[in-house]
Order: structure tokens, then C-alpha cells, then sequence
């Protein structure tokens, strides 16, 4: 007879946190402080409410819960591009981050347009998110000002101070200059580089590695080594034409990141010439694939997981009132075979 109860009780209508309370015999007060950990109840309570949320298949509404507490439970992030082979680690990092906190990231791409990323922060703040992460981005600094009056936000890619904001930013000038210095201790002097989109500050900060790299070792600078990229393999392979076209000598070759290397490695193999033996080439990011290429890659390892690892806690602590602390890592150089004498 008590599972004929229990049977028509599990069929008759949605499944709520009332019901609940009623099969296992308690106030829905009770069950809602047990879910939030709030109550102390006897065993015997705990197991019958354990007991009816498994037979009913009862799923805690995270966004009720919070909304009860004045929050969501919910992160946005805005990327710039989800299937980007550099931020998909990041933003493995911020939900490995944010789930141990019982929090929910939402992502939004927003495409390297500041009108779009405009448009997907107010989307995410429509949807009553407790805080925001910014992926770089080309939103002004006063644009996120503003907002951050608002929400807390947690920026990465570049440097800015206000109320309500928290910037992460990786030293792209280190990295720049740690490249370049390890072909020139090689022994490269005619150094080409492929820069990356001039609207990025991570772009220009590696450009200004490079330069301060060459006049620290009296090297002179040649603008014509010099062809603009987009950080997308096909910009890669397109300036690493356009270097060669210009029959403008060079040993080795700087990329402003990994995925520009590729390009330029394939360039460079349609054109019969050998990395490093004819030349040398090096990286930025040290992709998840850049160990697995032909030859594996030398590069600047900016480790993306832990970035966003950094900027979801950070987001955290800005909401639990506490002056963010993270830091992110130096840049390492990683030295493969895609490098050498020449």
C-alpha cells in the first residue's frame, strides 16, 4: 500500500521542493535548510528526506537557492572565441574553478567586436549573472568601468583600475623579449617577425619584446623583417609568404603566437625549406599541439588553464569581499627542435 502511495505520488505533477517535504513527512522549511546546509535534523529526518528526493528525482534549483540569498550562482564569461585552441583551456579552467565553488559559468563569444561584446555583457547582466570575466576583449577601459559600478568584473589582457574591477595580465613584453634572446643566443642576427593583430595589447607588447631584444644585443632593427599577422594560422602562412617574397634574408623566425608558426611552417616547407636547418622558428602560447608537430615547436609557455583557473577565483573572492590575490606565472621559455644554430 505504501509504494501504491509513493508510486502516484512520484506520477502526480512536477516535482517541487513542497513535495518533497510531504513524502518525507517534514516542512518544506526543513528540507530547504538541509539543501542550503543550514539545518540541524536527526538522522532519521536527514534519511527521509535523502529517501524522498532520490524516489522523486528531485533536482535543487541552484538559481531559486541563490536568488533566496540575493545571488544566481552564476559567472558570465565573455571570450572572444570559444573553439580558440588558446581559450578553450582557459575556459576549462573557470569551470573546474567555479564548479568547486558551486558556481555555473555562462560563456558568450563575442568575436573580437567591441558591439557584439557590448551586446553579450548586457545579455549576461539581463540574466542576473553575480559577476563577469572578460577574455581580453576590445571594449574600452571606460566601457568596463562603467560597468563594473554595476557588477564585479575580473579582466584579463591588459592593465586598468577602477571600483569593481580586478585585471590578470600576462607579461607578453617578458615573453617577447625571452624569445627573440634565445635565437640570438643561438646565434641568429637577421630575425624575422610575424606580429600579431595591432588592435590587441598582447600584440604590441610582444613586438616591443622583440625590438628591445635586438638593441639590447646591438642587433639593428629592419623594418622589413617585420609583416603584420592576425594570430590565425592562415595569417601565419600568408605574411611567411610574403617575408620570403621580399627575398629579404632571414635565419630564424619569430611568431607572435602558435598557431601563426603553423602557417609559417607550412609556408616555409612549400617553399623547400627546412626548420631549423634553413630556418629556425619559434612561437607563443605553447599550444596543447605545438609538442606534436614536425618539428615540435619551441615557444612561450602562457599557461591558458591557469588563467582561467586565476580569473574564476579571483571573480570569488571579489564576491565574498576579499581583495583578489591572484598572479599570474611568469613566462617560460620552452625549448624544442624547431630551433637551432644556424
Amino acid at each position: 500500500i505504501m509504494k501504491n502511495k509513493r508510486a502516484e505520488n512520484v506520477k502526480s505533477g512536477p516535482v517541487t521542493l513542497e513535495r518533497v517535504a510531504k513524502l518525507a513527512g517534514v516542512s518544506p522549511s526543513t528540507v530547504s535548510r538541509i539543501l542550503n546546509g543550514t539545518a540541524v535534523v536527526s538522522d532519521e529526518k536527514r534519511k527521509a528526506i535523502d529517501e524522498a528526493i532520490a524516489e522523486l528525482g528531485f533536482v535543487p534549483n541552484p538559481v531559486a537557492r541563490g536568488l533566496a540569498g540575493g545571488r544566481t550562482l552564476s559567472i558570465g564569461v565573455v571570450t572572444q572565441a570559444i573553439d580558440s585552441p588558446f581559450y578553450g583551456p582557459a575556459l576549462r579552467g573557470i569551470e573546474d574553478e567555479l564548479d568547486s565553488a558551486g558556481y555555473s559559468p555562462l560563456f558568450v563569444s563575442a568575436h573580437w567586436n567591441p558591439v557584439t561584446e557590448g551586446r553579450c555583457i548586457d545579455v549576461l547582466r539581463s540574466r542576473r549573472v553575480d559577476g563577469l570575466i572578460v577574455l581580453n576583449g576590445r571594449l574600452s577601459d571606460q566601457a568596463l568601468k562603467n560597468t563594473a559600478k554595476h557588477l564585479p568584473i575580473v579582466v584579463t589582457g591588459r592593465s586598468i583600475k577602477g571600483g569593481g574591477l580586478f585585471a590578470l595580465n600576462f607579461d607578453n613584453f617578458a615573453g617577447g623579449v625571452l624569445a627573440t634572446e634565445h635565437l640570438i643566443s643561438l646565434g641568429h642576427r637577421k630575425i624575422a617577425f610575424i606580429s600579431g593583430d595591432a588592435a590587441h595589447p598582447d600584440a604590441n607588447e610582444r613586438f616591443r619584446g622583440y625590438t628591445t631584444a635586438l638593441k639590447n644585443a646591438s642587433i639593428p632593427f629592419d623594418p622589413q623583417l617585420v609583416v603584420s599577422g592576425d594570430y590565425q594560422v592562415d595569417g601565419g602562412l600568408n605574411a611567411t609568404d610574403q617575408l620570403l617574397s621580399n627575398r629579404r634574408k632571414f635565419t630564424a623566425l619569430f611568431a607572435a603566437n602558435d598557431q601563426m608558426a603553423y602557417g609559417a611552417a607550412l609556408s616555409l616547407h612549400r617553399k623547400g625549406l627546412k626548420i631549423p636547418e634553413d630556418v629556425s622558428l619559434i612561437g607563443f602560447d605553447d599550444l596543447y599541439h605545438s609538442i606534436y608537430v614536425a618539428p615540435p615547436l619551441s615557444t612561450i609557455h602562457q599557461p591558458a588553464y591557469e588563467l582561467g583557473r586565476l580569473t574564476a577565483s579571483a571573480i570569488l573572492q571579489m564576491l565574498a569581499d576579499t581583495k583578489p590575490t591572484a598572479v599570474m606565472p611568469a613566462p617560460k621559455l620552452i625549448v624544442r627542435e624547431s630551433t637551432a644554430k644556424p
